[in-house]
């Protein structure tokens, strides 16, 4: 008997098998169960207890849920950890939205606007590494090892680390070295960390034996069809296998995280005391060192063998040089740490916060901002920066090379201008007393964003939109937009962090406490900036609540235009006109929206790295109201900073633990964790890695059995629902042709048009789509995909690409009928399966697949 499979595979909301198999209780709870045919606990494939071998349709669910969430396990926590490193999962997203991607990734030039792009987005992502890592050893070597001085605030500190306030701790840099190893101690764990999940991109589908009639001399009369010509990336082999390049990638961000993290107390003894005899013997060698591995680190990331997947390929000598480089680097640093005063001025120990100001606050020089040498100003020259590199990153993406020129220009004006302002330059005449580096911050930024306003890179063939709504998310700037919100998360907790610690250490934060352990002044700029996002942020949610109260009016309006309705049926037109208010804000207003917040960002930030660089904080005794305001609301922002990354653990490990919070919050982690980690290695796991190497083993393993074995299906509908559209769409680009003529592609609550298709239209974009329309097309004509919507989901639209799409009611009815009390649900997003649309076009769907398939017993030759 010719037999078709129907393979469910969930979305966000991680369904339990029994509701996606549609299994319900019996009254005493002895009803069908499902029950594991294929995989393991944490992915695996089911069926129902009753299904039968003879069943001409057998439904068969795909968990994969637990690979994000799932269980209560011991693993909670550490999979609530995850989500402290949104910030890289963002930036590597970023990498994925570009635009202009070749179907064929190897024919991508380091030229070309996707290549270039990728590059300063890897780029990006390595600043966000060393981000991270400078403000841990702002903690270990600037707040720690530098200004706490004195028994009182070392003694706050978690353990035994009085003796630092020793004399022989206190003598030159040495207490520096110490505080060093703190950063050096969470790249190791971090990086251990990492590459345990290592094994997600070691991934691959097994390729089943294919079981094809033989000849008398044992050749298979139907051969594999070869390699098709690509027409989207995710047709590439290795695009979900990409273990040799994470790791090598890997290598590099630990190895430019730790030298990042030597440089701070380096240049600061630079700084301080310029070394002379042995000290520079030391210090010069070591700055090359640390020097060499920036600079291989910014060339390796164009190269080929960090930018190309390339499946399981060893680390190579590059990795090994890095390593060695970045060891030596380090143990100089630790050597001209230990090696006591020079003798080229006054005692390192002058720079650092007198003892004594916690007992005698009034004692010389306590009031005085004593940090760490050179750490603001790097830190602030850092975030200025990264902000230049986005807009360059948008620029690029949106207009290609020319647009660079902008950019690049900002970025080399504006050091040349602070060092004209600062020192002056050769030939031209000094700079004005009145002129200040912050002033530079706004004229360089204006010219890095003019590359925004040169006309759009149009594509060289015409793509023709599927429908309104579908074009380009934020005008071609969606990479630098994911990117940038990934960086102000990621600011955040680093300020967040520095401020705790700041306040741990000094019993109060106040200019007028006893103590004075200082935070860099960006962490002051970053809490106001945190203060006026927020508020700008409810100020959004008002605007998106207003939207939605005018459209449902629109949309009920329109339902009780019908004639005939009664008190009952209007009523449940309000119900009903809301969810499809819901659809249209989403639909067509959310990505406008997020892209006004990101604009209005962007200028916070512009001025907050203006007012970083000034060097100037605004004082809370001072008689100018404006500046105690500032520097309330400003405290404020910090003091909110400091819980951040306390409550997105806690955020996180709700959305795993709980399904209403999951379903709330949990769509932007699994589109986050959907994208292979090809621009950070540091990046929560990638769970399509696992899912869609199992789900192509499965289709083509059941369709490669042998016609008259007991397991064998002539055909799969391969059943998505909201995220599962886009696995399953995956799965599709990676079948060989041969299986996918025997596969029919049913998607419901689908997103592949107006948030996949805008923001990654190298994957899914107009013509992408119409090419895994083309891809589903059998020989006969007939497009194997059919997408079911309802104008109440919030997060399914049509598709439009050449397939069938399908209208699906809901609710069925305003009003019960057939001897039912209930009013028909409102089923939204969910539920799809249970319709009489969907049923229908189940049964003419298996029709077709079983026609497809030749009778055993005709030869197939």
């Amino acid at each position: 008997m010719e037999r078709v499979l129907e393979l469910r595979v969930h979305g966000v909301s991680n369904t339990p098998p029994d509701q996606l198999l549609g299994l319900t209780a019996g009254v005493n709870g002895d009803g069908a169960q499902p029950t594991l045919v294929a995989g393991g606990q944490t992915t695996g494939f089911y069926r129902s207890s009753t299904a039968g071998r003879d069943d001409p349709i057998t439904v068969e669910a795909y968990s994969w849920g637990q690979l994000t969430s799932g269980a209560r396990t011991r693993r909670d926590v550490e999979r609530a950890l995850w989500t402290l490193m949104l910030p890289f999962a963002l930036a590597n997203v970023a990498l994925h939205a570009r635009a202009g991607i070749p179907p064929d990734p190897d024919q991508e030039r380091w030229a070309s606007r996707s290549g270039i792009t990728a590059w300063l987005i890897r780029l990006f992502c390595l600043s966000l590494t060393c981000t991270l890592v400078v403000t841990v050893t702002g903690v270990g070597v600037d707040l720690v090892g530098w200004q706490c001085v004195d028994a009182a605030c070392l003694g706050r500190l978690p353990g035994p680390w009085e003796f630092l306030g020793d004399s022989w701790w206190r003598e030159g840099t040495r207490a520096l070295a110490l505080g060093l190893l703190l950063p050096l101690l969470v790249l190791a764990a971090i990086g251990l960390v990492a590459f345990r999940t290592y094994q997600y991109e070691a991934q691959m589908p097994a390729d089943p034996h294919h079981h094809a009639p033989a000849r008398e001399d044992g050749e298979p009369v139907e051969r594999p069809n070869p390699r098709e010509p690509p027409q989207n990336p995710l047709q590439d082999p290795t695009f979900w296998n990409g273990e040799g390049q994470l790791r090598r990638a890997a290598v590099l961000h630990l190895c430019t995280g730790a030298v990042s993290a030597a440089a701070v107390p380096v240049a600061a003894v630079l700084i301080m005391d310029p070394p002379r005899g042995v000290r520079a013997a030391v210090a010069w060698p070591t700055v090359a060192l640390l020097a060499a591995v920036v600079v291989i680190a910014v060339v390796a990331v164009a190269r080929p063998w960090l930018s190309r997947r390339q499946g399981a390929t060893p680390l190579g000598r590059w990795s090994a040089a890095v390593a060695t480089l970045t060891a030596l680097g380090l143990v100089g640093a630790f050597v001209l740490l230990l090696l006591p005063d020079g003798t080229a001025g006054q005692p390192l120990s002058a720079y650092r916060p007198p003892d004594g100001c916690a007992a005698q606050p009034g004692t010389a020089g306590c009031r005085a901002d004593r940090s760490l040498p050179g750490y603001d100003t790097a830190i602030a020259w850092l975030v200025a920066y990264q902000v230049l590199l986005l807009l360059a990153i948008a620029a690029a993406n949106r207009s290609g090379r020319r647009a660079l020129i902008g950019p690049a220009t900002g970025m080399l004006l504006l050091p040349l201008g602070a060092a004209w302002i600062e020192r002056g330059l050769p030939v031209l005449p000094a700079a004005p007393d009145e002129l200040h580096t912050w002033m530079l911050v706004g004229p360089a930024v204006a010219l890095a964003a003019a590359g925004l306003f040169l006309p759009r890179l149009r594509p060289a063939v015409p793509t023709q939109p599927l429908g309104a709504y579908t074009d380009l998310a934020w005008h071609g700037c969606a990479p630098a937009v994911i990117a940038g919100f990934g960086w102000m998360m990621a600011v955040a907790y680093c300020a967040g962090l520095l401020y705790w610690v700041s306040d741990r250490l000094d019993a109060s934060a106040e200019p007028s406490g006893p103590s004075r352990v200082v935070p860099p002044l960006a962490v002051f700029w970053a809490g106001l900036a945190c203060a006026i996002g927020l508020a700008a942020l409810i100020g959004l949610l008002v605007r998106a609540v207003v939207l939605l109260h005018r459209l449902r009016r629109v949309e009920y309006a329109g339902l009780a235009a019908t004639p005939g309705l009664s008190a009952h049926d209007l009523r449940r037109c309000r119900d009903v006109s809301t969810y499809r208010a819901l659809h249209r804000l989403v639909g067509e207003h959310a990505v406008r929206l997020v892209g006004c917040y990101a604009a209005f960002c962007a200028i916070l930030v512009t001025l907050c790295c203006a007012a970083a660089l000034s060097g100037e904080r605004p004082s809370p005794l001072s008689p100018s109201g404006w500046q105690t305001a500032i520097h309330w609301t400003a405290e404020r922002g910090d003091t909110l900073l400091g819980w951040l990354p306390v409550v997105m653990a806690a955020l996180g490990l709700l959305v795993y633990r709980t399904d209403s919070v999951r379903r709330s919050v949990g769509v932007i982690w699994d589109v986050c964790t959907f994208w292979p980690r090809a621009a950070h290695p540091l990046a929560p796991p990638s769970y399509a890695e696992r899912a869609v190497p199992e789900l192509q083993t499965r289709v083509a393993g059941l369709l490669a059995l042998p016609p008259h074995h007991g397991d064998r299906m002539d055909g799969v509908i391969l059943s998505g629902h909201s995220q599962g559209t886009v696995i399953c769409a995956a799965v599709l680009l990676q079948l060989p042709r041969r299986w996918r003529r025997r596969t029919w592609f049913f998607s419901y609550g689908c997103q592949l048009t107006r948030l996949y298709g805008r923001v990654f239209p190298s994957y899914f974009g107009p013509e992408r789509l119409r090419a895994l329309a083309g891809a589903l097309t059998w020989p006969g004509g007939h497009v194997a995909w059919t997408n079911f919507w309802r104008d109440t989901d919030p997060l399914g639209w049509q598709v439009s690409a050449g397939q069938r799409d399908v209208p699906v009611a809901d609710p069925e009815a305003l009003h019960p009928s057939g001897g039912e009390v209930a009013d028909p649900p409102i089923r939204s997003h969910s539920g799809y399966p249970e319709a009489v649309e969907f049923t229908r076009e189940r049964a003419v769907v298996s029709r077709l697949l079983r026609r497809t398939v030749p009778s055993p017993r005709q030869r197939t030759g």
